[in-house]
């Protein structure tokens, strides 16, 4: 069941769901409010909630406003993208072959039928960003697992619009978006310990942030890194 309220001039979207806790998401790219709820708890229990959290939304709201935006992609010659935060040139080439993606020096060299479509090769690529994040991030989970003393269940990479990765704690699945493979190696690694360590701590408590700080002292730095890049052109919608 889905309801809503206002604080002033902000609306805050509220979901009800058979859960146990309060979720407050600000989502980008325009800061929309929303909170996931238990069934049972009422609309004005929520809104003194959403209001001492009010400072904090502002806060959300405030960054993703100033966060740059990519602009659209048109998979055309000479168009920028990027692998680990280097920049390649896209070339386009035009064959009687399977498709294919390929890095050289400087250039993303994209092989394609003749005809293909925008949205087709926007899927070629985005299945070799998938492969690219799942190799790298493969490699990244078992020494973080070494680290922590844990052991994470299955792993997928698919492109997620409200968050760079989650963890399950009870079946240990961790999800991480295909979007990572843009941004700088160190990015991808502190949201693999990130969500790690959620399956020593579930909430984003003082302990939680102490085992990051024990396992990765550099890990906020990483965090700002990533929150500092663009975001993908789309809307992030819930």
């Amino acid at each position: 069941m889905a309801a809503g309220f206002h604080l002033g001039d902000i609306a805050v979207d509220v979901v009800f769901k058979d859960i146990k806790h309060i979720h407050l998401s600000v989502y980008p790219p325009d800061g929309k409010v929303r909170i996931a709820a238990p069934s049972r708890m009422d609309l004005d229990t929520l809104r003194i909630f959403a209001v001492s959290k009010l400072a904090w939304i502002k806060q959300q709201q405030r960054k993703l406003r100033e966060q740059a935006r990519e602009t659209p992609r048109e998979f055309l010659d000479r168009e920028s993208h990027f692998l680990w935060g280097t920049r390649y040139l896209l070339k386009v080439i035009e064959e009687e072959s399977a498709p294919t993606v390929a890095l050289t020096p400087g250039t993303l060299v994209l092989r394609v039928r003749p005809g293909t479509s925008e949205e087709k090769r926007q899927a070629i690529i985005a299945g070799w960003y998938r492969r690219q994040l799942k190799e790298a991030a493969t490699g990244l989970i078992a020494r973080w697992e070494a680290i922590l003393g844990v052991q994470a269940g299955r792993v997928f990479v698919q492109r997620m619009k409200t968050r760079w990765g989650s963890c399950n704690p009870d079946s240990r699945a961790i999800r991480l978006n295909t979007e990572l493979a843009k941004k700088p190696v160190q990015c991808l690694e502190y949201i693999v310990a990130h969500e790690l360590t959620h399956l020593l701590e579930r909430h984003h408590n003082e302990r939680f942030k102490t085992l990051l700080d024990n396992n990765m002292p550099q890990w906020a730095q990483y965090r700002d890194l990533l929150n500092s890049l663009p975001l993908a052109h789309e809307e992030w919608g819930y």
